[in-house]
């Protein structure tokens, strides 16, 4: 059992510390009976043993100390964050959306005197966001001007959008507007609710 304890403090020592250099002198000399040899043993082992002693008590320190480090991190002593609520940030989107988006009720046309924006019953202005659901082109308009009589079918399928090639067929006339899109034309000069024109397929396209 001896010999055994031994091996397991040669094995202890040959990984967890370096070579003594006394050990190592002595190990090339010849082995012989002498005293000296067992007592050069007793004092290696004593000292094997007083250095895994040490080497455990500090690995023990060093992982408290990590603990210790982990568990006082100044980011476990901050107050949580308080989020927002959803219903509320829902509702503000919602209703900066609905700001966004508005539809003219009614629909109105009008003379260059007539102020454009969002038409309402109240507040009659000239829709300027007006699209086409027939040939779904936006409704293009140009204030004091009217359209030549000239004007045909074709002549709007040919040229929409362009304004040079438009502007032909554009008489100037202080008051009216005209109003085109791929299919249809109109000169207006008064303020006009675009239900009472029903072969023009023009609503707001929102604001």
């Amino acid at each position: 059992m001896a010999k055994d304890l031994d091996e397991l403090l040669d094995e202890v020592e040959s990984k967890f510390f370096r070579p003594d250099p006394l050990r190592l002198d002595m190990d090339k000399r010849p082995k012989g009976g002498g005293g000296g040899t067992t007592h050069s043993n007793d004092w290696n082992r004593t000292q094997a043993k007083d250095s895994l002693r040490s080497t455990e008590t500090f690995k023990k320190e060093d992982l408290d100390s990590l603990i210790n480090e982990i568990f006082e991190e100044p980011s476990f002593d901050q107050k949580p964050l308080k989020l927002k609520s959803k219903s509320s940030g829902n509702t503000s989107v919602r209703a900066s959306l609905q700001g966004l988006h508005k539809s003219c009720s009614p629909v109105y046309l009008g003379g260059s005197r007539v102020p454009r924006g969002i038409g309402t019953r109240t507040s009659q202005r000239a829709c300027d966001q007006l699209r086409c659901i027939g040939c779904d082109f936006r409704v293009v308009s140009y204030s004091d001007y009217m359209w030549d009589k000239s004007c045909d079918y074709l002549f709007f399928r040919n040229n929409m959008p362009e304004f040079h090639k438009l502007k032909t067929k554009l008489v100037k006339k202080k008051g009216t507007r005209a109003y085109a899109c791929q299919c249809s034309w109109r000169s207006v000069e008064e303020l006009t609710d675009l239900q009472t024109d029903h072969q023009l397929h023009w609503v707001c396209g929102k604001h």
